[in-house]
């Protein structure tokens, strides 16, 4: 096995959907952008644009949607909405975790984007102190050729330099073109260094973690989550798996339950799945019966007084 393990000397993490969920956060900025103008995004063409590099993206937004203005002019007048947007975004669950354990074990971190160092600077603010954990920071507009191509990395230019790869989707429905990375993730709380020849986590399992749910009728409605220091909103698409904790129904006392949270690929549409039971992670006698028993460590069963 160790004949086999990849020795990884370096890491480059991409920064948008990866370190950062800026893409949920900015979702809304090209509707309420090209409401003025009377258009509507479309879905599949905004899909195929993440990743571009900023003036091909650009480019064919403008062309798109037939908008009156040079890429200067639409730089200008959209860069307030997004600015406003990136303030609301947080580090994607397990990266502090991941890029603090790395930097702490001597691992070189360096972190490349196809946005504009100006942009990047302004998203890095969410990431506090342990920005500095990243020796060398890279925009699009620092390098003469951007994705596909090995000079910003992504995970094209990633195989064609000869890196190891590891894909984090930040769409689920587009699964299908990182096929050629080496490993393809849901999150970083599933990336496991050793199998890279990094050092190992000190703490095997990452219990700093909570998602809480209303659920008087099925499916459950979601409240919020978090993940280490950070409290979402929702679920991050990153997040797949199983959870258990502390139920409270709305007649009755404190019972321990188990839910999976995943994807349904079996539809034409991928769905966000959600439930007691789901068919993209069956809940087995097993599972309950871990789950069962976790809860009566004294680490867990202190959450069923809250």
């Amino acid at each position: 096995m160790a004949a086999t393990t990849p020795r990884v000397s370096a890491v480059i993490f991409d920064l948008d959907g990866t370190l950062l969920d800026t893409e949920r956060a900015t979702r809304d900025v090209l509707n309420e952008f090209l409401a003025a103008y009377g258009k509507v995004p479309d879905k599949e063409k905004e899909e195929r644009r993440l990743g571009q590099m900023y003036r091909e993206s650009t480019t064919g937004i403008i062309a798109d949607y037939g908008l009156p203005l040079t890429v200067e002019e639409y730089a200008v007048a959209i860069y307030p909405l997004y600015l406003k947007r990136w303030q609301k975004a947080k580090p994607l669950p397990g990266v502090e975790r991941l890029v603090k354990h790395l930097h702490r074990n001597g691992v070189p971190l360096a972190l490349a984007s196809n946005s504009v160092r100006r942009n990047i600077d302004h998203k890095l603010l969410k990431l506090k102190d342990w920005k500095d954990c990243f020796s060398v920071i890279l925009g699009g507009d620092q390098v003469p050729r951007g994705k596909p191509s090995p000079d910003i990395v992504g995970v094209q230019g990633a195989r064609a330099s000869g890196a190891k790869v590891v894909a984090v989707p930040s769409l689920q429905s587009q699964r299908q073109h990182y096929s050629i990375a080496d490993s393809i993730l849901y999150s970083l709380l599933d990336f496991h260094p050793e199998l890279w020849g990094l050092p190992p986590f000190e703490d095997r399992c990452f219990t700093n973690r909570t998602i809480i749910l209303e659920c008087p009728d099925r499916p459950c409605n979601f409240k919020e989550s978090s993940y280490g220091d950070c409290t979402y909103e929702y679920v991050p698409d990153q997040i797949s798996g199983f959870f258990f904790g502390w139920a409270k129904p709305e007649a009755g006392g404190v019972s321990r339950s188990v839910i999976s949270i995943g994807w349904d690929f079996s539809l034409r549409t991928v769905e966000r799945v959600m439930e007691n039971i789901s068919q993209a992670l069956a809940i087995t006698d097993e599972d309950q019966a871990i789950a069962r028993d976790a809860l009566d460590l004294p680490v867990f069963s202190e959450h069923a007084k809250l």
